[in-house]
């Protein structure tokens, strides 16, 4: 086998991966290719993506015969029907045979759009979309599957299958050149009697350039899903957390509510109808975040049913500055913080207390301070509040969930003079944050 043969197939291989890589850059693409059910317009667009790059490579063929092995219509064609279906094969494989018709190599469009066609003919019978993504040109892991485990038969078959589909495509653009050499272009050995293992690695070559693009897309599909997967477990982190939160003050209120029917019914129904206006807010707010003033209106709503039920023995103070009321914070991030010092801190002080609540902004951080003159925590409570206080660990928690390291959260407690939770966040903006 003659050395600038197998340097032509082995460039054609590096030609394959290259224009993998360079398509999968493209973010629209690889969306493209996590959809397995596409519209009209966007199986056009996929077909065109193909289009472009593997008709291009023909065209420089065309123009340049030396570089022979840039030439990938027919590997083009048959992966655009494997990864979008018979619409954009057929359309893919027309596009990309154009420069070659424009040369008068009539057998090209032909061949295209059936080898299109196939492609999409082995996407509808797989088992299922994955199957295509699996494909491997390593045929006796297949034929072991078969014989050795029942249940992977089907895979097995429809593997060897594939596999038999892209030899009969590259046999019959073989014998399509052969039979009319210039109306059809293909790779074949140029001189007398080659040897049986430069046709082989003609077959092989055709295979890999057809299994390189599906293994390389597929791990970016694997990546995207993967992130996916993530953001949602993300998501079902952050909902539990915030449910833990909702239910929790909910019946705290209605233990207060209950108290109150029998003293004072009047002060009942103001609560009731404070509380009324606070679940319309949870209901209607599903954001993660949401902005400081947003935050403080629902601490008023709060603090006003507290102030109902403890009288002139609680108060509130805050100092906020007014940069920071549209900057972002967790939603129902300070409730928590502030209903512990309602209940741990000044519940049990028979003169009541002060909760003071201050805001500001120092070098792109957001400080939020939360503290209280109540009865304090003891040390070895303090010590495991982090991860056993209800409140407060729920609140680190989603802190860790949506910022990572990037926080910090400090908690100072002494037993007869009170508690101080201080909290540094990065400064968010509303245009900075994508709803979930």
């Amino acid at each position: 086998m003659r050395e600038e043969y197998l340097v032509v197939l082995l460039i054609r291989l590096c030609v394959v991966a290259s224009l993998a890589s360079i398509l999968v850059r493209f973010g629209r693409f690889k969306t493209m290719l996590l959809r397995e059910d596409r519209t009209i317009n966007q199986r056009f667009l996929l077909a065109l993506c193909f289009a472009i790059i593997y008709g291009t490579c023909v065209a420089i063929r065309l123009v340049a015969p030396s570089y022979k092995a840039i030439d990938l219509g027919l590997e083009g064609s048959l992966v655009a029907g494997l990864v979008g279906g018979y619409v954009p094969g057929l359309i893919a494989g027309c596009l990309i045979s154009v420069p070659a018709m424009f040369g008068h190599e009539l057998f090209t469009m032909p061949l295209l759009v059936g080898v299109g066609a196939l492609g999409g003919l082995l996407r509808n019978y797989a088992a299922g979309p994955e199957e295509v993504w699996r494909f491997s040109p390593i045929i006796d892991l297949s034929i072991y599957r078969m014989f050795a485990q029942r249940r992977d038969r089907g895979r097995a078959a429809y593997q060897i299958v594939f596999l038999v589909a892209i030899v009969a495509a590259e046999m019959l653009r073989q014998g399509l050149h052969h039979f009319r050499p210039r109306r059809l272009f293909a790779i074949w050995p140029d001189w007398t009697d080659p040897h049986p293992a430069a046709i082989i690695a003609t077959y092989v070559t055709t295979l890999f350039a057809v299994s390189l693009p599906l293994k390389i897309w597929n791990n970016a599909r694997n990546e995207l899903k993967l992130e996916e997967q993530q953001r949602l477990l993300l998501q079902a982190r952050m909902d539990a957390l915030s449910h833990q939160i909702n239910p929790h003050f909910l019946f705290n209120t209605l233990n207060s509510v209950s108290s109150l029917i029998r003293t004072n019914p009047q002060q009942a129904r103001a609560v009731v109808y404070k509380l009324s206006n606070i679940l319309r807010r949870l209901l209607r707010k599903h954001e993660n975040f949401a902005s400081l003033g947003e935050e403080l209106e629902f601490i008023s709503d709060y603090l006003s049913i507290e102030v109902v039920r403890f009288g002139e023995k609680l108060r509130f103070e805050k100092d906020v500055e007014p940069a920071t009321l549209d900057r972002l914070i967790p939603s129902m991030l300070l409730q928590p913080l502030i209903e512990n010092s309602v209940k741990h801190g000044l519940s049990s002080k028979v003169d009541g207390g002060m909760v003071r609540f201050r805001s500001s902004l120092r070098e792109g951080r957001l400080r939020l301070l939360v503290e209280d003159d109540g009865v304090g925590i003891p040390e070895a409570k303090l010590a495991t509040l982090r991860e056993r206080g209800i409140g407060v660990s729920n609140v680190n928690e989603r802190l860790k969930v949506l910022f990572g390291s990037d926080y910090k959260m400090w908690i100072d407690s002494k037993p007869g003079q009170g508690t101080r939770i201080e909290i540094e966040i990065p400064e968010l903006q509303s245009s900075l944050v994508a709803a979930p």
